[in-house]
């Protein structure tokens, strides 16, 4: 199973906003981190704010915060949010016309079943405790004028 790169990288940005509370964070900084382009962070920034995960400002002093707390966001909602809900774990034979097993196969029940499981232990994680106590990680999402420090060490 897999993500994808989409959501992985919002969940780097949301991560990145939640470890710096208070303060904006600016679109440089975060793709500087995270590895990301500038442009490709702003797509994905902006479905965040549409989807009420993110607060923007524009201007020379813009930059993204999280619209919530932290203790109220989960990495479930985020997942469902940005992969839909469609199973990271699809079975494919609805759309091959040509799968003989289709009608009588159980494989995509399993499957679905294994999703629903696979979101419902996302739903227990907030996006809080993904950063609180972890120093590590904090360090590494510190604001920018730290970054010579830690160029290559952003792995989020």
């Amino acid at each position: 199973m897999r993500i994808t790169k989409r959501t992985n990288i919002a969940m780097r940005v949301l991560m990145h906003c939640a470890a710096n509370p208070g303060r904006l964070v600016t679109k440089h900084e975060t793709a500087s981190c995270c590895h990301v382009s500038e442009n490709h962070l702003a797509q994905i920034v902006n479905q965040l704010s549409q989807l009420d995960f993110l607060d923007t400002r524009r201007g020379r002093n813009g930059g993204f915060t999280l619209s919530r707390d932290p203790d109220e966001i989960t990495v479930g909602e985020v997942f469902r949010q940005i992969e839909g809900e469609s199973s990271p774990m699809v079975c494919l034979a609805g759309q091959d016309e040509n799968c003989p097993l289709f009608d009588a196969c159980w494989l995509r029940t399993a499957l679905r079943d294994a999703t629903e499981a696979f979101f419902s232990h996302l739903d227990t994680i907030k996006l809080s405790q993904l950063i609180d106590g972890n120093a590590p990680l904090q360090d590494m999402l510190r604001p920018l004028e730290h970054l010579s420090e830690r160029r290559q060490a952003c792995p989020v």
